[in-house]
């Protein structure tokens, strides 16, 4: 995968972009991360790439000369191959883990952060995915861009060593991961569930299942909502409400 983010603050992804899991998958050349100032398109001679709104209002908005360009650029580089632009906004569409699940199967991925009051309307036209990090506002579109990238980078296959871990991971199943322990099997009192240690494998997805409904059903009754409920989830789900009223 290639992925390009036009940014008037480039040195923000130096450290995040070439550490962890990114930083392996790059070494490996399973993805390629190309970062861009925008500011070295503009064709203003102080490199400005703002200008008041018409119509009057508050801040300075992103011009749209600047960003086409270098878009242009990244085109005649790249050629015809197919690609996802995505403006980060907080007027977009709400950043999931469906979205990133779609992003991963996709060759390009091309992220705009923007700054200052908003953007030209015209950038609009020049993108395919208007995307919010969640319901507030940031100083710029970067964080919400690495969160995006981290996010779907680590779904590209061979970049997690069990690539099954993704796949169970809270939300990728439509529900909150169950608990998981570690050695040792007793600290401080605490005790791992006897369950996990008996080596009854029907009985620990069976657990599993069970613990990820309860986690999902306490903390998050929302996403339960969407979930298309199997017989034994149903009966699992009856049982823990019974539980939780106890």
């Amino acid at each position: 995968m290639r992925i390009d983010v036009l940014t008037l603050f480039p040195r923000m992804f130096e450290g995040p972009m070439g550490e962890s899991i990114i930083g392996k998958a790059v070494e490996k050349d399973l993805l390629e991360i190309n970062v861009h100032n925008f500011r070295d398109y503009s064709d203003n001679k102080h490199k400005q790439v703002d200008d008041y709104p018409y119509g009057g209002g508050a801040g300075m908005l992103l011009k749209v000369q600047p960003i086409y360009d270098n878009l242009k650029a990244i085109e005649q580089e790249t050629g015809d191959q197919q690609k996802r632009v995505i403006l980060l906004d907080p007027a977009g569409k709400p950043f999931n883990q469906k979205m990133a699940e779609e992003f991963a199967n996709e060759e390009q991925l091309v992220f705009i952060c923007g700054h200052y009051e908003g953007y030209d309307e015209r950038i609009r036209t020049l993108v395919t995915d208007e995307v919010s990090l969640g319901d507030y506002v940031l100083t710029g579109g970067e964080l919400g861009a690495m969160v995006m990238i981290d996010a779907t980078v680590r779904l590209l296959p061979e970049v997690l060593g069990n690539q099954t871990s993704a796949k169970t991971d809270s939300h990728s199943t439509g529900l909150l991961e169950h608990p998981q322990y570690t050695r040792p099997a007793e600290f401080n009192g605490l005790s791992v569930p006897e369950v996990l240690t008996n080596g009854h494998h029907r009985l620990i997805e069976e657990w599993q299942l069970k613990e990820s409904l309860r986690r999902t059903y306490l903390r998050r009754p929302d996403m339960l909502a969407q979930v298309d409920l199997t017989p034994e989830m149903s009966k699992l789900l009856t049982e823990i409400k019974h539980e939780e009223q106890e």
